[in-house]
């Protein structure tokens, strides 16, 4: 088991049985031991609708229940539902899922009751798992009050009160249902707002959906459904439901980080905490302050926690993935909304179908008003982490390394070390290669003055990567 850039990532052969106990054991343990809980406290679990996450929730629940706590089943949901009753309750919660990463492998995020863990808190866990060690646990799955319900219900009105009443009246919103926990719930808040909903491509197994690298095969599909159910737009999200996924009229996905752009001006940030894969137009793109991280949601929570400590007010962030999250209490069409510090895809979906429904315009029109940089990225699946490792230290070994490396494409301007190697070339162009936190996957993106550049140089990016692989074996 490993911890990534979102919570326990792992097979879910592996996941399933013992390590799922030892990990909810040594989660109750720190809570118990920090001060965080107390003994016979709240803690809620929830899954999403993989194979493997029925059984590591029970076995999960079984492991909470002998360390001393009281599980509250909250069935299967998004993360940000999760995280939001759990902020109301005060009780620390469970979420089983792999988010985006393919069906068999799963994993556990962890909330304190005051939000999501942080990389001091994940040592933390991983040293109470490390000193339970190979001593007995009892692994035996158990059940718990179920509050599904009551969970859902507080989302939803979270996310009816967003927007005016009847403000996507008019709009035809595909939502591609797959196996996101999101499906049903977008369907109502669609509805609620006025739209009329078309369900696509609904699932009863596992799709593994990539809201930051959308795959081809998703690509068709939605450039077919847009055309053929004469849709506005396409909203869907990861298998937790906390990454959005957008599509224009057309078909055409919308890049995340625009999506959190969207969000951040609907919401009048004044502090808008981003990761360096984000696009480099942002700071330049609204009225706020940037803070630049490394990938993942602990560190942008981390950058967020910074600026609330400073005094800073609006304070909001979004990881490239278009997962939104909020530090601050907000003000939205005069009522409060309060912080949700966990990623969510419900608030920049909603804030950017509301941009296109208030300006009147096609989704394709609002998204090219901000005028970014093209920007695209990708990844190489089964790519084995020694060789990630490996390719990385080799380019930051020298700067000649990193210069014969992307000779075939361009002369080095200057680099960043933040996350991975983000590269400017001589000619503007950005190349960020940066090995994913959460699966064997290396990823590359990009940014450059048009879309087919921006295109042509993931592809050259993509190239270098596996010919060097190749030329190791």
């Amino acid at each position: 088991m490993k911890f990534g850039t979102s919570g326990l990532r792992g097979l879910s052969a592996d996941l399933i049985g013992r390590a799922s106990a030892l990990y909810a054991t040594a989660f109750a343990r720190y809570l118990l031991k920090s001060g965080r809980a107390k003994s016979g406290d709240l803690i809620l679990v929830g899954r999403d609708f993989r194979e493997s996450s029925p059984a590591i929730s029970a076995t999960c629940i079984g492991a909470l229940k002998r360390a001393g706590l009281t599980p509250i089943d909250c069935g299967t949901l998004p993360t940000p539902a999760l995280a939001l009753y759990g902020l109301q309750l005060k009780a620390a919660s469970l979420m089983i899922t792999g988010s985006h990463i393919p069906a068999d492998r799963n994993g556990i995020k962890f909330y304190r009751p005051d939000g999501e863990i942080d990389k001091r808190d994940e040592v933390a866990i991983s040293e109470e798992a490390l000193a339970i060690g190979d001593s007995v646990l009892d692994e035996a799955p158990a059940t718990a009050e179920n509050r599904t319900a009551e969970t859902e219900a507080l989302f939803l009105e979270r996310n009816k009160g967003l927007l005016p009443l009847g403000s996507l009246a008019g709009l035809t919103i595909g939502v591609y249902q797959h196996s996101t926990v999101a499906r049903d719930l977008f369907g109502e808040v669609l509805t609620h707002y006025g739209a009329r909903v078309v369900p696509l491509g609904r699932s009863e197994s596992f799709i593994p959906v990539d809201t930051e690298a959308v795959s081809p095969e998703t690509i068709r599909l939605m450039k077919g459904w847009a055309p053929e159910h004469g849709l506005d737009a396409i909203v869907s999200a990861d298998g937790d439901g906390d990454r959005p996924l957008v599509a224009d009229e057309t078909g055409e996905p919308l890049r995340g980080d625009l999506l959190g752009l969207i969000a951040a001006n609907f919401l009048g940030a004044q502090v808008v905490v981003t990761p360096v894969t984000s696009n480099s137009g942002i700071e330049s793109a609204g009225s706020y302050s940037v803070i630049r991280t490394r990938v993942g949601s602990p560190y942008v929570i981390a950058g967020m926690d910074e600026a609330v400590a400073a005094d800073k007010a609006n304070v909001m962030g979004f990881e490239a993935n278009g997962g939104t999250l909020t530090a601050s209490r907000f003000h939205v069409e005069g009522k409060p909304l309060e912080p949700l510090p966990t990623r969510d895809s419900f608030l920049p979906i909603l804030a950017t179908l509301y941009a296109a429904a208030k300006a009147g315009k096609p989704l394709s029109a609002v998204a090219g008003s901000y005028r970014l940089p093209f920007a695209a990225a990708d990844r190489l699946e089964n790519f084995p982490v020694e060789t990630s490792a490996a390719l990385m230290a080799y380019l930051r070994a020298s700067d000649a390394n990193l210069a014969d490396f992307l000779k075939p494409i361009a002369t080095v301007a200057s680099k960043s070390d933040i996350d991975g190697l983000r590269v400017t070339l001589v000619d503007n162009r950005i190349i960020h290669f940066r090995p994913s936190g959460n699966a064997p996957e290396m990823r590359c993106y990009v940014e450059a003055s048009s879309e087919s550049e921006a295109k042509t140089l993931l592809e050259q990016g993509l190239g270098l990567i596996s010919a060097w692989a190749a030329a190791r074996v």
